[in-house]
């Protein structure tokens, strides 16, 4: 019976398969490599190795091969014995065993075991189907610019400019450069249009930004002046005397419930609350034309603050404190 092919699935599952009287072979993952030299990629494998001390009968091979070939445990410990006899008879007569899959077991001068593992067989499952490549090479070309053509051009520019600002006229320079004159015109064309377009791009972008704010605080405050309530069912008018205005602004800290351009509106809404339990209040027109209706109006913040918590869960969740210095 051949064992090697045993052996080899076993390798797959665990890191030390043992053959009894002969030797284990054992595995360690190792990462993927990159050899710069030659461009050389290989992806994680299981490195095979071989331990001629570890000869225990561990069960794992035997126990395979009883399963695999339905056979009895005590058949397949015989079966690997007579294998590891042919094996060693060929150490002695040849000097070396070739295991399929595995590598060779040489026989030193010494008598010692010396494995060399098969580098074709990768035993890491995670690997499957990951093979070495060799990745050519990548060129780069970089595109070199001539210093010298750069200086010989500032260096012209910088002498028309001079020429242009002394007033000396250059016959010579005119006739054997046409092109240089205009260039220097152009660059400091450029630079005029620059200092002049650069404050002029500042206020416009301000402009705008003031512009944009205006607009955000029209709306906002459109929002508060449009804000009105639709009654489904009429409520019966209750007469009610209200409290100055002297007296409202002794409790600083009021829950909004709305303002309203009509006072009708307001005076509807005040019905809803004091309906509901609330101890409303309506304030006087204010300076934006509107009437504020109130929950109700607290000395402290925190007062304030813990009804308005009651009150966007139950009532109305836009509920707000309005702060009123006295």
């Amino acid at each position: 019976m051949k064992i090697e092919l045993y052996i080899a699935q076993l390798l797959y599952r665990y890191q030390c398969v043992t053959v009894p009287g002969f030797g284990a072979f054992l595995t360690e993952i190792q990462s993927a490599q990159l050899i710069e030299n030659s461009n050389s990629f290989f992806p994680p494998k299981k490195m095979i190795s071989f331990n001629s001390y570890l000869k225990n009968n561990d069960g794992l091979l035997a126990n395979h091969i009883a399963q695999a070939e339905k056979t009895s445990y005590d058949y397949a410990v015989s079966a690997i014995e007579y294998e590891v006899l042919n094996w060693k008879k060929a150490l002695q007569e040849n000097n070396s065993i070739s295991i399929k899959n595995i590598g060779v077991i040489s026989l030193t001068s010494e008598n010692n075991l010396h494995f060399t593992p098969n580098e074709q067989t990768n035993y890491l499952s995670e690997s499957f189907g990951l093979t070495s490549f060799v990745s050519p090479k990548v060129k780069r070309e970089l595109e070199v610019i001539k210093n010298t053509t750069i200086s010989e051009i500032t260096t012209a520019i910088v002498e028309e400019e001079k020429s242009l600002f002394n007033f000396i006229p250059d016959t010579e320079t005119k006739k054997s450069n046409p092109y240089i004159k205009y260039a220097a015109i152009l660059v400091l064309g450029l630079s005029v249009a620059g200092t002049i377009a650069y404050p002029m791009y500042q206020n416009r972008i301000a402009s705008e930004t003031i512009l944009v704010e205006t607009a955000v605080q029209k709306q906002v405050q459109n929002k508060i002046q449009e804000a009105t309530f639709f009654i489904k069912t009429p409520i019966p008018a209750v007469t009610l005397s209200l409290k100055s205005n002297k007296e409202v602004t002794k409790l600083p800290y009021h829950i909004m419930a709305g303002a309203f351009r009509s006072e009708a509106n307001a005076q509807k809404r005040y019905n809803q609350l004091i309906a509901k339990g609330f101890k409303a209040r309506v304030l006087g027109i204010n300076k934006n034309g509107l009437y504020p209706v109130l929950y109700g109006s607290y000395s402290t913040f925190a007062e304030a603050e813990k009804e308005k918590n009651t009150i966007t869960t139950s009532d109305n969740p836009e509920a707000w404190i309005l702060i009123q210095s006295l």
